[in-house]
């Protein structure tokens, strides 16, 4: 039969067919003879599913209506469809039944879900929207995050008796990398063998003139007047019978993260077989936490060099031109794997102490372009000042070297002199910008090739060690002399010569600055 001869069912939705929400008993009988009738001019032409399907979209959403039609095409009077009743006697009217709820339910839920994502969206951006409000007004009210990047502020003062305070002595031999042929003692002892003690001499006039001889006169003047008398700490070595000296190794109390670092020395250990350092590490967690020799003299080594000692990933590749007056130590006849000798001149500016392509634990090393300013000829001009910065924030490392003292910046000085002032109340600020380049210049921190946190939690050192793997290993080639006359640096240190009594540390003061905090959006 073709749809045009077949006469379509019509079910009234308005409220005057059903006035209530439930059909009166004569109502309901016409409207089931007529769906009745309508059944029975289908059946046979269409399906049952069809006929069905058919009568429920006439229904127009009347739930009322599908609902009559459903329990009448079903022959029940109270399951609802897609119970297990309905599904048990009409299996494919049931699923077809439930196939159409279902489909029209889930187009409901669909638009439900939407508007519930639209509500989360709308939430989330007006979040995101009160956090940047938010961090905008603190800006203003609360302020930029504080970090150490204003003026220098002195931490730490280590001159005169107070000096040993600072320090514990290290009571033992040699670590087993450096191998030094000393006997590092304790406290007690160091000062039973007056091999540490603290020496009150008169003020040298020149070393508080600066450049000009107005100020010499004056301080000459000053000196004689109030007889003024100044704190020396010195440190050395005595022989001992089975061949290797009592020494002296301090190892600080203090731990550093950054700071700026001065030493003002009158006398440093120098000669063949010597190999003092004053340096910042962290001993148990080496090379982890990194090392930073301020000063180190090796036998006749006449050149002031700053080295670096780190883990993997730490090299100096990326140093902006112009910024040190220094260069880079160098590193050729390495051995290879396969025993030969790499003949490459390389410049150590990796400060890995395992680089391949370096000496071992060279790290990267910075040499001072001036001669003179370690050593044999630094003792003879009556000593320097020795300055590092260290500048996470700044993300660099410097370092500088003044000899002799006439060389000191004027702000450098009076920054001592303050500092050794202890009625001062005025104190002057050291500002390294004033002093003129570095020698050694390593940038740290973002953006660089070596990454900050490779410098952490360290103390200061000074040690006063001879021979050993540094200075016993190059005993032939510094001291080519002596090693014909001893055959070995021990056998030259246990010879006990003259020699052995220049060996010793002068130091008038170690003074520590740290920057203070500062508000700043910009590190």
């Amino acid at each position: 039969m073709q749809a045009s001869e077949t006469t379509p069912l019509t079910y009234s939705n308005s409220s005057s067919s059903y006035p209530s929400s439930t059909l009166s008993t004569a109502e309901e009988s016409s409207e089931e003879s007529d769906v009745e009738d309508n059944e029975n001019n289908l059946k046979g032409e269409v399906s049952e599913e069809d006929i069905l399907g058919r009568k429920l979209i006439a229904c127009n959403n009347n739930e009322e209506l599908e609902c009559l039609v459903i329990r009448r095409s079903l022959d029940i009077s109270f399951h609802p469809p897609g119970s297990s009743a309905t599904r048990s006697r009409f299996p494919k009217l049931a699923g077809m039944t439930h196939r159409f709820t279902s489909s029209r339910r889930t187009r409901k839920e669909d638009q439900s879900l939407f508007q519930k994502m639209v509500v989360m969206v709308s939430l989330a951006l007006l979040g995101l929207l009160i956090i940047f409000v938010l961090l905008e007004v603190s800006s203003i009210v609360i302020g930029p995050p504080s970090e150490p990047i204003g003026p220098y502020k002195l931490v730490e003062v280590q001159v005169g008796e107070d000096f040993f305070n600072h320090y514990v002595f290290y009571n033992g031999l040699d670590s087993e990398g450096s191998k030094g042929y000393v006997s590092y003692v304790s406290k007690d002892q160091a000062f039973e063998l007056n091999i540490a003690n603290v020496t009150w001499e008169d003020a040298d006039p020149s070393i508080y003139c600066g450049n000009s001889s107005d100020a010499m006169q004056e301080n000459t003047m000053k000196i004689q007047n109030e007889s003024l008398k100044e704190p020396f700490v010195y440190m050395s070595t005595s022989p001992t019978d089975a061949g290797p000296r009592n020494s002296v190794r301090l190892e600080g109390l203090r731990r550093f993260n950054r700071g700026l670092f001065i030493l003002d020395l009158r006398h440093m250990p120098a000669g063949c077989a010597t190999w003092p350092a004053f340096w910042l590490t962290d001993e148990p967690n080496w090379p982890v936490n990194g090392e930073i020799d301020i000063l180190e003299g090796v036998n006749m080594q006449t050149e002031a060099k700053t080295a670096m000692h780190t883990t993997k990933g730490c090299d100096m590749y990326d140093v902006p031109l112009g910024v040190s007056t220094g260069y880079w130590d160098t590193a050729v006849g390495v051995p290879k794997k396969n025993g030969d000798l790499d003949m490459t001149v390389r410049e150590a500016r990796n400060c890995f102490v395992y680089d391949p392509h370096q000496w071992l634990n060279q790290g990267c090393v910075a040499i001072n372009d001036e001669d003179g300013t370690i050593g044999v000829p630094l003792n003879e001009k009556g000593g320097g000042v020795f300055v590092l910065e260290w500048d996470p924030i700044n993300r660099f490392i410097k370092s500088w070297v003044f000899a002799p003292h006439s060389n000191v910046p004027d702000n450098l000085r009076r920054s001592i002199e303050s500092a050794n002032d202890k009625e001062s109340t005025n104190k002057v600020r050291p500002d390294p910008r004033t002093w003129g380049l570095p020698y050694a210049y390593f940038p740290i921190g973002v953006g660089t090739g070596c990454d900050a946190n490779h410098f952490r939690n360290m103390h200061l050192i000074f040690n006063l060690a001879l021979c050993g793997s540094v200075a016993g290993n190059r005993f032939f080639l510094d001291c080519p002399d002596l090693k014909k006359e001893y055959g070995t640096c021990e056998n030259y240190v246990k010879a006990n010569t003259p020699s052995m009594d220049d060996v010793y540390w002068k130091i008038r003061g170690v003074y520590v600055y740290q920057r203070e905090w500062e508000r700043s959006w910009v590190n």
